[in-house]
């Protein structure tokens, strides 16, 4: 019983994982958790492991040692099959946006929703009311190409949470952005976050990390280690 109460609080859960590539080890000995409705900065150089940890916990690959749970559940056991279920929960934010050129932003939003079998109409009314939420009901008509670095950025997240996701991951996403852009950017996050969604942000803006008062699971040569807020090691990070 107390196992079932500790996976209800928790959303994903690191023990001992290790990751290695042919000929070299990129993660090894994370052990961590976090909690439903958190926000972390995932932080780190370029090369330190960012991308590696948020693959594991959508299964974008698989720990060659210890184990990833999400939503309670070893991640390593979820079948190919059920793996489109299981990542409508998982929203992702990269730092290339990926919008596809030819449709307007409205529809690049619904797309994510109708691929999950809604209705297009009503796909394209939610896309719009994210839309106007993230600051661009003026754009609606807009193709990619004409926007903003910082406004593709802002549909992407829309994009993101039109499935409703328990958990967010963002992938370097203010890497291309100015320091005012990127701040917008993260409020948006906070909107989020306020309203239930776990935020896991990675990032190596220092500025970014230092403006905003959120734990930091800090990665060096793939091992989570102490920095002057927090410690590595297995805890779990509120």
């Amino acid at each position: 019983m107390a196992q079932m109460r500790q996976e209800m609080i928790e959303i994903v859960r690191f023990d001992q994982v290790g990751l290695r590539y042919p000929g070299r080890q990129v993660l090894q000995n994370l052990s961590f958790s976090l909690r439903i409705g958190s926000f972390h900065f995932l932080t780190g150089v370029s090369g330190a492991g960012k991308t590696s940890l948020l693959k594991l916990i959508y299964r974008g690959i698989i720990a060659t040692q210890g184990s990833v749970k999400v939503f309670g559940k070893d991640v390593s056991r979820i079948k190919t099959s059920t793996l489109p279920i299981f990542r409508q929960r998982i929203g992702l934010v990269l730092q290339e946006c990926s919008l596809l050129s030819h449709l307007n932003i409205v529809d690049n939003v619904a797309l994510a929703l109708t691929i999950t079998g809604a209705r297009l109409n009503m796909a394209r009314g939610q896309a719009i009311e994210l839309l106007q939420w993230a600051g661009l009901g003026d754009y609606l008509k807009s193709k990619p190409t004409t926007l903003s670095d910082g406004q593709k950025q802002r549909v992407a997240i829309a994009r993101a949470v039109i499935t409703r996701p328990l958990i967010l991951l963002a992938d370097e996403p203010t890497g291309h952005l100015d320091h005012d852009a990127a701040t917008r950017l993260v409020h948006l996050f906070q909107e989020l976050n306020r309203i239930g969604t776990t935020i896991l942000f990675a990032t190596h803006s220092r500025t970014l990390v230092a403006d905003f008062p959120y734990p930091e699971l800090h990665l060096s040569h793939g091992q989570l280690i102490t920095n002057s807020s927090h410690q590595s090691g297995s805890r779990s990070y509120a």
